[in-house]
C-alpha cells in the first residue's frame, strides 16, 4: 500500500511492518497505540521503525492512517477518553430510591 508520511512516499505492507517490528521492544504508551501481532507500540515508535525517520518529522495521525488502512488495530490516545460521570452523593441516591427527582449542585 502507498502512502505518505512526513511528506515521502512509502510502499508499505503488513507483512513488511511485521517484519520491522519483529524484536523491537515496546517503549511505554503515552499517546495513541497500534497492536502489532502481540503488542502494543506507540504510534510514533512504530512510525520512526518503520520509516526511519525522525519522530518529529511526522505526526502520529498520518501512521496512525496507514496502520489502520493495513488492517492493524490503532487505540487512541487513553488521556483523551471521555471522564466517567461522577458518583451521585448518599442524599441523591436516598433521594432517588425514595422516587424523588434527583438534585443537581448547584
Amino acid at each position: 500500500m502507498r502512502c505518505v508520511i512526513a511528506r515521502y512516499p512509502f510502499d508499505l505492507t503488513k507483512g513488511g511492518v511485521l517484519d520491522s517490528m519483529k524484536g523491537v521492544t515496546p517503549e511505554p504508551i503515552t499517546g495513541e497505540s497500534v497492536t502489532i501481532g502481540r503488542r502494543r507500540y506507540p504510534v510514533k515508535q512504530v512510525g520512526e521503525v518503520v520509516t526511519r525517520q525522525d519522530r518529529r518529522d511526522f505526526s502520529s495521525g498520518e501512521v496512525t492512517r496507514a496502520m489502520a488502512r493495513l488492517g492493524f488495530t490503532c487505540h487512541p490516545d487513553p488521556e483523551l477518553a471521555p471522564a466517567p460521570e461522577p458518583a451521585a452523593t448518599p442524599v441523591q441516591t436516598a433521594s432517588a430510591l425514595l422516587g424523588g427527582t434527583p438534585q443537581q449542585d448547584a
